[in-house]
Formats: C-alpha cells, sequence, structure tokens
C-alpha cells in the first residue's frame, strides 16, 4: 500500500531545499522527494499502514533544529519497506516555512508554545491528533550545549498521562537518553505541543539530540533516528 499524503495546513509551506546546512545531508529516496515537494503547499503529514496502534512522530515546530527532519526523512525513506504493526503518522517539517528560514519561529512566534491557540501551525497537528484518533504522540527536536535542556534527553509528564513517562523510560533505557519527569504536563509553560496532547489524554514524549542550532553536529540525525526507532518499538510498531 502507498503511503498516503495528507497536507494539514497550507499556510506553512517553504521549499526546505533552500536550507542549504539540511540540504548537505538529506537522505535520499523517492518518499523523501515526496514529502520535500509536498512541503511547499504546507505541512506534510504521511500515513503509513493501517488499524491500531496510532501514532504520530513530528520534527521541526522549530524550524532550524536540523537533525530530527533529517532523521524523520530518513524513517519516511525506510518505514514503508518495514514490517509495521499499526499505522505511522509521520510530520517531518511541522513548519516547512520555518526549516527554508533556517528559524525557530514562524510569523513571529514560537510553535511550541502555540499548540493551544487556534490556528496556529502546532494547533493544527493538534487537531490533527484529535481527527486521527492517535494513540500517542512523540515530538523530537534538537538543543544546543549549554542550553536547556543541552543533553540528549526525553521529557515527558506523569499527569494526567502516567504512559507519557512510561514510554519515555523506554526510550532513555534503549538509548542511553536522560529521563526529564515533570509532575504534570504544562507546568513549565504552556502551548508545547507534548503538553497539550498529554492535557487532552493522548500520551506524548519530546526526544532531544545535541546539536547547535541551524548546523547539523556529526551523529545527530543518527541518533534522532534511534529515539525514533524506539518509540516505534515501545508500541510494537516494528521489531527491529
Amino acid at each position: 500500500m502507498k503511503p498516503e499524503m495528507i497536507i494539514l495546513s497550507s499556510e506553512t509551506g517553504g521549499n526546505v531545499t533552500e536550507n542549504e546546512p539540511l540540504t548537505e545531508y538529506i537522505p535520499m529516496g523517492s518518499t523523501s522527494s515526496r514529502i520535500i515537494r509536498a512541503a511547499k503547499r504546507g505541512t506534510p503529514l504521511l500515513k503509513v499502514g493501517e488499524g491500531g496502534p496510532r501514532i504520530m512522530l513530528t520534527a521541526g515546530i522549530h524550524g532550524n533544529e536540523l537533525p530530527p527532519q533529517l532523521a524523520a526523512l530518513k524513517l519516511a525513506n525506510e518505514v514503508e519497506n518495514m514490517e509495521i504493526h499499526g499505522t505511522v503518522y509521520l510530520i517531518p517539517f511541522a513548519v516547512p516555512h520555518s526549516t527554508m528560514k533556517n528559524s525557530r519561529r514562524f510569523r513571529g512566534f514560537d510553535m511550541n508554545r502555540s499548540a493551544s491557540k487556534g490556528g496556529s501551525a502546532s494547533n493544527d497537528i493538534l487537531m490533527a491528533v484529535k481527527t486521527f484518533k492517535i494513540d500517542s504522540v512523540a515530538d523530537f527536536h534538537a538543543t544546543k550545549l549549554r542550553s536547556n535542556p543541552g543533553v540528549e534527553s526525553v521529557f515527558c509528564s506523569r499527569h494526567p498521562c502516567p504512559k507519557s513517562q512510561d514510554i519515555a523510560e523506554h526510550i532513555t533505557y534503549e538509548t542511553k537518553s536522560k529521563l526529564l519527569l515533570h509532575e504534570h504536563a504544562g507546568t513549565l509553560y504552556s502551548g508545547a505541543l507534548e503538553d497539550e496532547c498529554n492535557l487532552m489524554g493522548t500520551p506524548a514524549v519530546t526526544c532531544e539530540v545535541v546539536s547547535e542550532n541551524c548546523q547539523v553536529n556529526p551523529g545527530s540525525p543518527e541518533r534522532s533516528y534511534q529515539q525514533m526507532l524506539s518509540y516505534l518499538r515501545y508500541f510494537k510498531i516494528i521489531e527491529l
């Protein structure tokens, strides 16, 4: 079955190949090329498989965090040839325009503080979580050294979705990342995609790898890719 391509928001489109540090590392493949073309029209969502569990992986909420976007493209190229059990919804470029500009913000706003605001690009993703009855979400980021968190890590919360912590513990154990646990979702700030998912009852985590902003540190896309595979294994979507 050919993966289905869905455009979530027509306001976010951009030519991501204008981002030279990203383009240097883009994995070649028919599916990644298809996603890059679709990104010119808005936020591309690739749907692979059928039935449950239904999980979503997102990258590029911050357009200048490049490793997870590259990892998501690699996963897109490979997942359709994997034996998967369930449905994978994959968003390699949450805000293609921001990726094109190598910018953290979109129209002056941080999309990982805007998921609770109707009409924002991240809120469009949150609405898709509801529409497609997604069982869990993992949002992938990159963090530079000497910042917050500044280490390879997985954010999660204990309440209101204890499964958020379970997922994070699985990924951190497999990838030797640091567990960053908060007692309640949304207590530090509002509008993060992970927190808004947890608050509406969909267990979610945020995975971070270390790389400078607007750049690709050696090995960082592969580390993000390993986090993605671990997330898939938690739900037994794959058995690799």
